[in-house]
């Protein structure tokens, strides 16, 4: 309980404390004209009242993954209340801050072409490619996760149940993808983030009310997973939004192009990632302290089953009615947005207009094709849908450092506070260069093929982690130093 709560606290206290420090390096400037004002196209650059701007940006990087993933990440104990706090503060609502204020910077362009300023081409054409693959992978995900939900509350042997709710979600995103954004994400979007964190309160309230708080563990350094999963990297992917997630990268440009003033960017962009820290400690929270232990937490069932149970039993039918709609509407209101910055990413790349409906919809229906296509062969079975997640959580991790990096060289080509950001930046090479050669959807089997020892991919995957981020981390200082010396001009 202690270890829950001063938690909570910290991820407050980051917000009023160390947000001011990244504002400060950043330095905002209250009388430059941003680009909700300055461009004003009816479609995507369009002022939002900043209230009305944080809970959509909170909705828009929210999704299931501060809830499936901190759930995931319950396992293996306080543990991730720690990564949870320290990857809040100082990773991932750094990254959200600069990412969308740089946007903001440059008439709101897209994480893609912010790499490609500040790292070169190459990364642009990379990042371009990555990014719309991230997102379409954001996309089946949420489409997924908020069906699954439903099914287990409604009819889990029923599915038809499954399939009309993939159906009526698909309609939407296609008209929240081509509609202008105040005409239907603006409107709803405060109702449905009310949603959500009354059903965070609501299940934080309960936990106390029932005593289930006395049941979380206090911090350990011992590894409480049941099944042993090594805590490094495995963690540190399993909790991405909550912590630090790339995919909030291409969903803070959307609010770069409705904000009022730059004063605004520290409210919306780094206190988003904030609240969507809290909903992940009260979810990992829940999550330990209603099933009594990591073991019965894994026996539970899937993260959709935990969701259910824990909502239902600890807030009755309405509460729990009202608790599951946070659950559901948070994916689906991330899921949507996932469409909507893949048509923006190709728009821009391509130099598309979209303000025409027509193009719009040239851009958006393949993308819609490819989610379906994926969404259908993740329904074949819980397999096929768990390496959908899991390259999912991979490429989130790996857009955001690759993100981490940009803005530590956007710091240091403007001689400000780089430290903020490579330091985070260096972190996360580890855990996704680990992650990758380890694990059973990297190259994990493979290496345990090639060596007779299924061992030895975890070792050399943090061997390698650590050698990437070492050498890119020497690699950023040098050129530093050159550039300082005057024989770099870029």
């Amino acid at each position: 309980m202690v270890s829950f709560l001063i938690g909570i606290a910290a991820l407050i206290g980051g917000y009023f404390v160390y947000s001011k420090i990244v504002e400060k390096v950043f330095k905002v400037e209250p009388n430059r004209q941003t680009p909700a004002v300055r461009i004003n196209d009816g479609v995507d650059f369009v002022v939002i009242p900043t209230w009305r701007a944080v809970l959509i940006q909170f909705l828009n990087i929210a999704g299931t993954g501060p809830i499936f993933g901190a759930i995931a990440g319950a396992l293996w104990g306080p543990a991730a209340f720690c990564w949870i706090v320290f990857g809040c503060i100082f990773a991932g609502a750094t990254h959200d801050y600069f990412c969308g204020m740089l946007s903001l910077r440059n008439d709101g362009i897209t994480i893609a072409e912010l790499v490609g300023k500040y790292l070169g081409k190459n990364s642009k054409y990379i990042m371009r490619v990555f990014s719309v693959v991230l997102l379409i992978f954001v996309g089946v995900v949420f489409v997924y996760t908020p069906a699954q939900v439903l099914n287990v509350l409604i009819d889990p042997n029923n599915e038809s149940v499954f399939t009309a709710t993939l159906m009526i979600i698909m309609i939407y995103y296609i008209c929240a993808t081509i509609l202008p954004i105040d005409k239907l994400i603006g409107r709803i979007y405060p109702v449905f983030g009310a949603a959500l964190l009354i059903m965070s309160v609501g299940i934080s309230v309960m936990l106390f009310a029932t005593g289930e708080i006395a049941s979380i563990p206090e911090f350990t350094f011992e590894n409480l997973h049941p099944y042993g999963n090594a805590l490094f990297p495995f963690l540190f992917i399993s909790i991405a939004c909550g912590a630090i997630s790339g995919f909030h990268a291409t969903q803070s440009p959307l609010m770069a192009r409705c904000i009022r003033n730059e004063m605004d960017g520290r409210k919306v962009f780094y206190g988003a990632m904030i609240l969507e820290g809290i909903v992940a400690m009260i979810w990992a929270a829940a999550a330990m302290g209603h099933f009594g232990s990591q073991e019965g937490l894994a026996e539970a069932g899937s993260a959709a089953t935990v969701v259910a149970k824990v909502s239902v039993e600890l807030m009755g039918v309405v509460g729990g009615a009202l608790a599951i709609l946070g659950v559901v509407a948070c994916p689906i209101t991330s899921g949507d947005t996932a469409f909507r910055s893949a048509r923006l990413t190709i728009a821009d790349a391509l130099r598309f207009d979209q303000k025409p409906v027509k193009n719009r919809f040239i851009v958006a229906l393949p993308l819609f094709a490819i989610g379906i296509a994926l969404v259908l062969w993740s329904q074949v079975s819980a397999e096929n849908f768990g390496k959908v997640w899991r390259y999912f959580a991979w490429s989130n991790q790996t857009l955001a450092t690759i993100a981490l990096w940009a803005i530590s060289a956007y710091l240091a080509k403007t001689a400000k506070n780089y430290w903020i950001a490579l330091i985070p930046a260096t972190f996360m090479t580890v855990v996704v260069t680990s992650y990758i050669i380890t694990a059973d959807e990297g190259f994990g089997p493979l290496i345990a093929n090639v060596t007779g020892n299924a061992a030895a991919s975890y070792t050399v995957g943090i061997a390698a982690g650590l050698f990437l981020a070492a050498a890119l981390f020497t690699l950023f200082l040098l050129l530093i130093a050159i550039k300082q010396k005057g024989k770099l001009t870029d």
